[in-house]
């Protein structure tokens, strides 16, 4: 699909875009946690990503998926930097995967594999960069998951989308969270493109793809394969920082583990993401905050 071709239709195909407020929010309810006697009624997250150069991205997802209220966490990373991710993040097992020269993922193996049948919502690419073995494994695991799928990062790669288009299970739920770049990259043009009409392209990416796609940006679309399309305008300049999308796909991937569809917890994810950050630039001051703060605030947020 070119970008071309998305954006010379998608106002006309598509319904009304639904702006995220506290109205639409009231009623549409996140899972309600009372009901649960234990840490598995909340849900597992397995986050799959990290690499030697970039450990930390998995750290920052992770925290955030807990701090959604997800009850428990598995962590898959390479080989080499398992070791500091459990000792950074005690809250969550920690799966060593084999790595190649340059410490980046090579393969989902046995015991990755595993780890994605047994979650309710997996988060893969965090720390991690497009490529063949990538791609493979972002097919490895959509053809184990057995929940919602959140892609973000290294796994938004254009050969991999391509190949999801034609996933014989239409059952898992996907969740891309690609920015501008990253978006003009799947479509093979330029980020002015994007930019230029945000909204159309999103909406018929969702439908041609099936997936619930959250553009990311100033205001962020998030659009669901039905067309059904919702926009957020709040937030903070200072969420623009290195780290970020990490948290909010974490919070994505936490909320799907507790139950939310994966349209309800994109919108919800975008919303407390933003809110989070309006309060830390309140507090801090309007840039300067860093990623690693943003899950601190989630939990004051929720209803």
């Amino acid at each position: 699909m070119s970008a071309a071709r998305v954006s010379g239709r998608g106002r006309a195909a598509g319904a009304r875009s639904r702006r995220i407020d506290a109205t639409l929010l009231k009623a549409w309810p996140l899972p309600d946690p009372h009901g649960g006697s234990s840490k598995e009624d909340r849900g597992r997250v397995l986050v799959i990503g990290g690499s030697v150069q970039m450990p930390g991205a998995v750290l920052l997802a992770g925290i955030a998926a807990l701090r959604a209220g997800a009850g428990k966490l598995q962590v898959a990373t390479a080989k080499e930097a398992a070791l500091p991710i459990a000792i950074a993040l005690p809250e969550a097992k920690v799966i060593a995967l084999a790595a190649g020269s340059t410490g980046a993922i090579r393969a989902l193996g046995r015991d990755g594999t595993r780890a994605v049948r047994d979650a309710g919502a997996v988060l893969l690419g965090p720390g991690m960069d497009a490529g063949a073995d990538t791609n493979r494994i972002v097919r490895a695991v959509v053809a184990a998951a057995v929940g919602t799928v959140v892609l973000d990062a290294g796994a938004l790669d254009l050969a991999a989308v391509r190949a999801l288009r034609n996933r014989p299970r239409s059952d898992v739920a996907l969740v891309l969270t690609p920015h501008a770049g990253e978006m003009a990259a799947l479509l093979d043009t330029d980020e002015a493109t994007i930019t230029a009409d945000p909204e159309s392209i999103a909406r018929e990416c969702a439908q041609a793809w099936g997936v619930v796609l959250a553009l990311k940006g100033a205001t962020t679309h998030i659009a669901a394969p039905d067309g059904r399309m919702w926009v957020n305008t709040t937030g903070s300049v200072g969420l623009g920082t290195s780290g970020s999308g990490d948290v909010l796909a974490g919070l994505i991937a936490g909320l799907a583990a507790r139950g939310a569809t994966p349209e309800q917890a994109a919108v919800w994810g975008v919303h407390l993401h933003a809110k989070a950050g309006a309060r830390l630039s309140r507090r801090m001051g309007l840039v300067g905050f860093l990623a690693r703060e943003i899950g601190g605030e989630i939990p004051g947020l929720m209803p």
